[in-house]
């Protein structure tokens, strides 16, 4: 917790808004994307699903193959719990609708279902996208699929296996302009799904990288991708770190307030 609030002290000493970025890419990206209000529709979509998730006091059995929850102490966990704990938050729900929106990704990938909230945002956020998600809990996977099916969101595949079983298939046979990383927060499991999908990516894919600043291990592993030659503009927003590929971009790191 206090390496969270350290963290998050230096970012706010580092990172700025929209006043005084120079490159036009990102600041339309802060002023017309980050800064912008969201479709009312589809946040009544998301909070659908959200309180379906938060209303399902099911417990079930999970297998974290990740680095392990700092919340719960046992494997046994209320579904409600999963959904409102370790579920995306409101904040980062509400700038994935708006990105989903302004960039319009036709071929999605995620790393981490989970009980699927943050995938039920990529299908609300873009219905015609195609939609592939990893999860390598059984019981998780359920409850997702459950979800997905109970409201239709069609253009969602589920992958469900250990990541180092079910990513590699993938990677090796499509390209992706969105990825979302969300399944294991450790630097060397991060930078090994990293380098994995690589192959995939085009001049206008994008990574997001959930909770770099977790711990000390995600700082050092977002500190190495951002160091890749194939990488040219990245952003922090301290719960985020976004990844951009655009070669006719000169090489630049921000912080950003969201």
């Amino acid at each position: 917790m206090w390496y969270k609030i350290k963290a998050f002290i230096t970012f706010l000493l580092k990172s700025t808004n929209q006043h005084g970025i120079h490159s036009p890419f990102v600041y339309n990206l802060i002023t017309k994307c980050f800064y912008h209000k969201t479709d009312i529709s589809k946040v009544d979509s998301f909070n659908s699903v959200k309180q379906w998730l938060h209303k399902n006091h099911k417990t079930i059995n999970v297998t974290d193959f990740g680095s392990g929850s700092k919340v719960f102490k046992s494997n046994k966990r209320k579904v409600s719990d999963i959904a409102k704990v370790a579920g995306i938050s409101n904040k980062k729900s509400l700038l994935l609708l708006r990105m989903l929106n302004y960039f319009n990704p036709q071929n999605i990938l995620e790393i981490g279902t989970s009980v699927g909230l943050s995938t039920a945002i990529l299908s609300i956020g873009n219905p015609n996208a195609t939609i592939n998600t990893l999860e390598g809990c059984t019981n998780t996977a359920a409850v997702a699929q459950n979800l997905f099916d109970t409201f239709k969101l069609e253009n969602i595949k589920l992958n469900v296996g250990n990541f180092k079983d079910t990513l590699i298939p993938i990677t090796s046979k499509a390209k992706f302009d969105f990825i979302y990383f969300d399944g294991n927060h450790q630097k060397e499991a991060t930078l090994q799904y990293f380098n994995l999908c690589l192959k995939t990516v085009q001049n206008n894919s994008i990574f997001i990288f959930d909770d770099i600043n977790w711990s000390k291990e995600m700082q050092e592993a977002w500190f190495l991708i951002k160091k890749h030659p194939k990488v040219t503009v990245t952003i922090d927003t301290f719960f985020w770190g976004i990844v951009f590929f655009r070669k006719e971009q000169v090489k630049q790191h921000f912080k950003i307030r969201v």
